[in-house]
C-alpha cells in the first residue's frame, strides 16, 4: 500500500471519534460555564437567598408599621401614640418636661 493512502485511512478513521470528543467537551463547557450552566444556577441560588432575607426584613418592617398605624386608627386610638407622634412631628413638649438634645 500507498504510505500517503494509509495515513489518509487512519485520518478519515480518527476524524469522528475527534468530532465526538470535541462535542463533549462544547457542550460540557457550556453545562458549567454557560448562560444556564451550573455556574449561572449557582449565582442564581444565591441572589434567591439575599433577596428572600431582604424580603422577610421587608416584611418585618411592614409589620411594625402597620401596627403603629392600627394604633393611630380612630375606632382604637391609643393616646400615648398619638401624643408621641404630635410631639415629633410639631416639635411640642411640656412646660415641666426635660428635652435632651442627642446631636
Amino acid at each position: 500500500m500507498n504510505p500517503t493512502h494509509d495515513l489518509a485511512r487512519r485520518l478519515r478513521q480518527c476524524v469522528l471519534p475527534l468530532l465526538c470528543v470535541a462535542t463533549i467537551g462544547y457542550i460540557g463547557y457550556h453545562a458549567v460555564q454557560g448562560d444556564r450552566g451550573l455556574a449561572a444556577w449557582r449565582q442564581l441560588s444565591q441572589q434567591i437567598d439575599r433577596t428572600s432575607a431582604e424580603l422577610q426584613d421587608a416584611r418585618a418592617t411592614r409589620t411594625e408599621l402597620e401596627h403603629r398605624v392600627s394604633l393611630l386608627r380612630s375606632d382604637g386610638l391609643d393616646r400615648d401614640m398619638l401624643d408621641e407622634r404630635a410631639r415629633i412631628v410639631l416639635g411640642l413638649a411640656h412646660r415641666d418636661e426635660l428635652i435632651f438634645l442627642t446631636r
